[in-house]
């Protein structure tokens, strides 16, 4: 049976480029692969992209609200061949009926899914579509970095500037509206003043 993974880490773990690698891994043996991202996310359009530089056009977004295993099926069937694998990024972007759907291709569709995101917003928060990946993926795996002081990173703090903001909304898209640092619980609080949001 094709299962629901999710790959989860704070900002700057690698998430796109495991992503990127999964693809090409599969790539490489001759299965073909569908990549997807959420709408919401602007950064680099229609495209995925890693910081460290690799970037690789989406096979289709999803809007809010848009029904997930619709648009799945719909870019399946225009596929030349099966399709081995849907390869999700920013998965957190999602709503919680559009990560059921991802369980849904995996199990009544027969084709795993790879979901890539983060847990938390800079408030420490979950996102929906995050807090629904924990509750129902059959696996889950932390991808790991580091804080500035060189302890494990758990925490995305946001920046404006040089200065780092507790309150607004839950998302603004990294280097389009503000900058985001991967922080360690210790950082994090010594620069929210001990409050978590």
């Amino acid at each position: 049976m094709a299962k629901l993974y999710f790959r989860y880490g704070a900002m700057n773990s690698g998430k796109s480029t495991a992503l990127l690698q999964a693809a090409y891994n599969y790539e490489e043996r001759d299965q073909h692969v569908l990549l997807a991202k959420p709408a919401i996310d602007s950064k680099g359009g229609g495209s995925i992209v890693s910081r460290l530089g690799v970037t690789r056009e989406a096979d289709f977004t999803i809007a809010p609200g848009e029904r997930m295993r619709e648009a799945f099926l719909r870019e399946r069937a225009s596929a030349e061949q099966p399709v081995a694998c849907l390869l999700v990024d920013e998965a957190q972007f999602l709503g919680e009926e559009q990560v059921d759907d991802l369980l849904r291709i995996a199990v009544l569709d027969g084709v795993p899914v790879l979901a890539y995101g983060i847990r938390t917003d800079f408030r420490t928060r979950a996102f929906p579509g995050s807090r629904r990946l924990l509750e129902v993926a059959h696996s889950l795996e932390e991808l790991k970095t580091i804080c500035r002081c060189g302890r494990k990173a758990v925490f995305n703090a946001r920046r404006l500037g040089d200065r780092y903001v507790f309150d607004g909304g839950q998302v603004a898209i990294d280097g389009v509206e503000v900058a985001y640092e991967s922080l360690c619980a210790q950082c994090y609080l010594r620069e929210s003043g001990g409050v978590l949001a």
